[in-house]
């Protein structure tokens, strides 16, 4: 019997972010440590890997895709210095 685990993906914006001007998001699972960080403007871009592998950055890469006007809209909201919420993605 094979059961398959749903991963779930962390999108984090990091106080020390604050002072980019380009958005992107940081993107992990509970165990990684070095974290993808990914551009949303003004395409969706890897940035930096991190821990993730390839297929994981293709995932990754497609979720951020998807919710990319989301994710600025919260972008915005963070350098604004406004509470953000967040974005629950069911599949």
């Amino acid at each position: 019997m094979y059961i398959t685990a749903k991963v779930i993906w962390n999108f984090l914006f990091y106080n020390t972010d604050f002072h980019e001007s380009r958005a992107h998001v940081h993107v992990g699972k509970k165990s990684t440590e070095d974290l993808c960080k990914i551009w949303l403007e003004p395409e969706v871009e890897v940035a930096k890997q991190g821990d993730l592998t390839d297929a994981q950055v293709r995932e990754v890469v497609r979720i951020t895709t998807e919710y990319k006007d989301k994710l600025i809209k919260q972008w915005n909201l963070f350098k604004q210095g406004s509470p953000i919420r967040i974005i629950k993605i069911r599949k």
